[in-house]
């Protein structure tokens, strides 16, 4: 038999983890984990909740775990994996297995320890752990009594180094070409290269974040950008943009930089020019991430690689200035929060549940002058989620257990979400030359799991589709 279990993602959008399996009998099973990432939020069923990291389910059949790509709600509960007693590869692609232990030494400090030869310890068995494996090749993962399997990583266009995950599975007579799609990228994103669907899926497994709504175009966002930008500075004030320090913010600096480019001459606001424009990156860890983006131009896609050519730097350019020193940081915040000097500042993290975007809230939210800049789908139960839902209401928001009124302005761009709307969701599944036997619909609130399931069920009326249940 070939089964697939859910031990993460279902009731809300976080923690995704994911089981196949292949079952000769009883005592006869082998099997991966596609993800083991880490709850945020709100997210509700057995064991999710950020707290709660144990593993909670049976890891003797995993003989390996397939990381689709490196966001903390993806990989998070690695570290525990081990603890539990995982010994298997880890297998990913090539970007991804850079990557990945730098978020992971991030996340164990925060949630694991301080002590830095335990988190030495950890990183190296990870390091000794990956298999990169290149996009679009096949990977043997195991043939054993249960059956074989093998997988195959195909570009997701998420984050740099995503994927969506192909498996072929073989367990006595049966075969099934089973797809986790991990989370796709929408199409014509910043730096990154769009997914192509894939050849086969008698099942797929997919992620529905957006899947009761459209993105804006990339051209109309990155005008909006702009407009909401020179309105927000006209009166002196900072904009804040809680962001994501893989992906969202590499992205965010490369349309920025395009725009100091195109519109240089021009006043951002009453005597600054585009060209004049402070854009700040306050986060040691999003640095470090567009460091390793700078490293790994070969993935980059066409358009970006033409810039860099021209002589462009995207991810560097003279206006950008980096904060690593938490003094340096306390001083920027205090500096920013009594000046009339009009500033971008890109701050961790993106649900505002922790990191240095926490000060600049404290210190900004009751300015009318400031304005809060989300750009990225926030969790129920988030910081993020409270400011953008009262936050236009006058509403206040409760950061380290004390409330703050919040006063600043609040505006949203959808559109440079990493995650695929829907229409980008449901051209994924048409793409599939003949249509799944079943459709799995994960990774999303229940609103939009719902509206996504109806819009299959009429495309495709000859295909299970199933929401799983947490």
């Amino acid at each position: 038999m070939i089964n697939i279990a859910h031990h993460g993602a279902v009731c809300d959008v976080t923690g995704s983890c994911h089981e196949l399996t292949l079952s000769a009998g009883s005592n006869d099973t082998a099997g991966i984990l596609v993800d083991c990432g880490l709850f945020q939020g709100q997210e509700k069923g057995k064991g999710a909740s950020a707290s709660d990291l144990s593993i909670d389910f049976p890891i003797e059949p995993i003989r390996a775990l397939v990381v689709t790509h490196v966001h903390i709600d993806h990989v998070g509960r690695i570290p525990y994996l081990l603890a539990a007693g995982f010994e298997g590869p880890i297998i990913c692609s090539e970007p991804s297995a850079i990557m990945l232990p730098e978020i992971l030494e991030d996340a164990l400090k925060i949630g694991f320890t301080r002590d830095r030869r335990l988190i030495e310890r950890v990183l190296g068995v990870i390091r000794s752990r990956l298999v990169p494996v290149p996009y679009g090749q096949w990977h043997e993962v195991f043939a054993e009594p249960a059956g074989s399997l093998s997988v195959r990583l195909q570009r997701a266009g998420h984050i740099l180094g995503s994927a969506y995950v192909e498996c072929d599975a073989v367990s006595g007579d049966e075969r099934e070409r089973v797809v986790f799609s991990g989370d796709l990228g929408a199409p014509h994103a910043p730096l990154l290269q769009e997914p192509a669907s894939p050849e086969r899926a008698d099942r797929l497994v997919i992620e529905s974040t957006y899947g009761d709504k459209d993105h804006e175009s990339r051209e109309a966002r990155r005008y909006r950008l702009k407009a909401i930008l020179e309105r927000a500075l006209e009166d002196g004030g900072t904009v804040l943009i809680p962001a994501f320090s893989i992906g969202r913010t590499q992205e965010l600096l490369y349309e920025i930089e395009g725009l100091i480019h195109e519109f240089q001459n021009e006043a951002v606001t009453d005597g600054v020019a585009w060209s004049d424009l402070d854009i700040v990156v306050d986060s040691p860890l999003a640095a470090g991430f567009t460091s390793i983006y700078r490293q790994l131009k070969p993935f980059w896609n066409g358009e970006a690689a033409d810039l860099v050519r021209q002589g462009r730097h995207p991810l560097s350019f003279e206006q950008l200035t980096v904060i690593n020193s938490h003094a340096d940081h306390l001083n920027a915040v205090e500096y920013l929060a009594e000046s009339h000097r009009p500033c971008v500042v890109l701050a961790g993290s993106g649900m505002c549940a922790g990191g240095r975007v926490v000060n600049y809230l404290k210190a900004m939210l009751g300015d009318a002058r400031n304005d809060v800049l989300f750009v990225g789908y926030q969790a129920a139960g988030t910081p993020g989620r409270d400011i953008l839902s009262y936050g236009p209401r006058g509403g206040w928001v409760e950061l380290d257990d004390e409330r703050y009124d919040i006063r600043a302005r609040v505006h949203q761009v959808g559109g440079y979400s990493a995650h695929a709307g829907q229409s980008d969701l449901l051209r994924f599944v048409e793409g599939v030359p003949e249509a799944p036997q079943e459709i799995r619909v994960v990774h999303g609130d229940a609103s939009a799991k719902a509206a996504f399931k109806q819009i299959l069920k009429g495309r495709f009326p000859g295909s299970e589709i199933v929401i799983p249940e947490g």
